[in-house]
């Protein structure tokens, strides 16, 4: 069976190479790419960048590895949607188990979904490819949409 986050993942929601300063800079990038395919209502950004603040997405897999799944809250999705975002450089995202610590980030996974329940299993689904060193290596290295595919496959 096909890994779930592909079902979500638009080619056109990839963004790969991406050159940001900020956690905001990348959230917004990606949120403005899941705008502009009809997947988010414009308060969609502003909602992320409110709840990353408060109740942050970084997620320690140590090194290279960490990466970010910022969301928020349903109302502000038109329809299910994921945007993927690997940049050149690291930018810094709170531990979500930890606030007070930063991690450097390169891999950063916007969810857009509005069901609370499969919300919960796609970040259940994210943490278990995320989980494997290689999968991430491959996502880092990943040129083309279909480099991104078989990491996740």
């Amino acid at each position: 069976m096909a890994n779930p986050v592909l079902t979500y993942l638009d080619p056109a929601a990839v963004l790969l190479d991406l050159e940001a300063k900020s956690n905001g800079d990348v959230i917004r990038a990606l949120g403005e790419r899941l705008r502009q395919l009809g997947c988010v209502r414009e308060s969609y950004v502003g909602a992320v960048l409110a709840r990353e603040a408060t109740l942050p997405t970084g997620l320690p897999l140590g090194g290279d590895n960490n990466i970010a799944v910022p969301h928020t809250d349903p109302e502000h999705v038109i329809r299910p949607a994921l945007a993927l975002g690997v940049l050149k450089a690291p930018v810094t995202f709170s531990n979500m188990e930890n606030p007070d610590e930063k991690l450097p980030v390169r891999v950063v996974i916007l969810m857009a979904l509005n069901d609370k329940d499969r919300q919960i299993e796609m970040l259940q689904k994210i943490a278990e490819t995320t989980q494997s060193p290689e999968a991430l290596a491959a996502l880092r290295r990943a040129k083309t949409f279909e480099d991104v595919c078989a990491a996740f496959a």
